[in-house]
């Protein structure tokens, strides 16, 4: 007979739970690879692969398995790729500022981009960043290409980032210090467009005196 009563909840498969909130994963396999070890009595075949894991918001993370078969390699992978997990610092759908990843031979550059541009990258590449929650990137992979050693460097990449805020108290400098008189002209044009400064000439004199600051 048929016993009726609450019913039980399914177990996530891929949820991770860091800072005591449940994060749940989406795997992407990059890559799968069939490699050949010679022994006494012949070769013995097995499987490489190379996983992506993210929850497209904020966090990413690389798994590689090695395993005779492929979905064993494939849960290898996962459950590697999730014990790697790594912040991804934004800015807004895109990233703060270029910056190129490194790893061994290969060398990944990321580039912020306008709104409404997409991922311009590669396969690997862009299995990394679209897991990572970024939406409009320019992405370039020079040397290797190797995707293992891409998706190391795309990651290095991602490691690099920091926010305006982080960069000022890393270098002990203002804001107006780091961006010069640029950001203060900026400034002023904007208070002329929106006519709260209609005088040119007594922007300037702000100017000069340093007065408008960002």
């Amino acid at each position: 007979m048929r016993k009726t009563g609450k019913t039980k909840e399914p177990v996530k498969r891929n949820t991770v739970t860091i800072d005591s909130v449940d994060i749940e994963l989406t795997e992407r396999v990059v890559n799968m690879s069939r490699v050949a070890k010679v022994v006494k009595g012949g070769r013995r075949f097995s499987f490489n692969a190379l996983t992506v894991v993210g929850d497209s918001d904020s966090y990413v993370g690389l798994g590689f398995g090695k395993a005779r078969e492929v979905p064993e390699a494939i849960r290898k992978s996962i459950e590697g790729a999730k014990k790697n997990l790594s912040k991804v610092k934004r800015q807004g759908q895109t990233i703060p500022h270029q910056v190129v990843g490194k790893f061994k031979s290969a060398r990944v550059m990321l580039k912020p981009c306008a709104p409404g541009t997409g991922i311009i990258a590669g396969e690997a590449v862009k299995a990394v960043v679209e897991l990572a929650g970024i939406q409009d990137i320019l992405t370039k992979s020079l040397g290797s290409s190797n995707k293992l050693n891409i998706v190391k460097a795309t990651l290095d990449a991602l490691s690099q980032l920091e926010t305006i805020n982080e960069a000022k108290e890393r270098r002990s400098i203002t804001l107006k210090k780091m961006f010069g008189e640029y950001s203060s002209k900026r400034r002023a044009e904007k208070r002329i467009a929106a006519g709260i400064v209609p005088n040119v000439e007594k922007v300037a004199q702000e100017l000069e005196s340093g007065e408008i600051s960002k």
